[in-house]
């Protein structure tokens, strides 16, 4: 293999490869969401049984999942236009990947209590 040809995994292609693996994740979800909405209009009480399967702490950790892909998904975009727009986006991506992960996980703790809050009501009780 010629000198230069191989990638060799740095911070810039694993953010690549979390970009496409949360943007496709999130278009499942929102597939999901439209075929599991339209059921309404089939049968209102298949709609409901479905919607009780939502309020189960095995779903709750399903959207924190979610809510974990949409954050990244979005503060990585918003790294990838500073990197494609300004003029020292190039020479900063790492640190803003850094800044971005940080962010994330700050968040990521926020959202601990609201997504899984009744969960762990559920399983452990109140």
């Amino acid at each position: 293999m010629p000198a230069g040809t191989l990638y060799r995994g740095r911070e810039g292609m694993w953010s690549w490869v979390a970009h496409r693996v949360t943007g496709v994740l999130i278009f499942f979800f929102l597939f999901v969401h439209v075929l599991d909405t339209a059921l309404v209009r089939v049968s209102p009480e298949a709609y409901d049984d479905v919607v009780s399967t939502y309020k189960t702490p095995i779903v709750a950790l399903l959207e924190y999942g979610l809510v974990a892909a949409i954050l990244f998904h979005a503060l990585n975009g918003l790294r990838v236009i500073a990197v494609d727009f300004w003029s020292k986006g190039p020479r900063l991506q790492k640190q803003m990947l850094w800044t971005v992960v940080g962010i994330w996980l700050v968040l990521m703790v926020g959202a601990l209590y609201p997504v899984l809050g009744h969960a762990v009501r559920e399983v452990f009780g109140s």
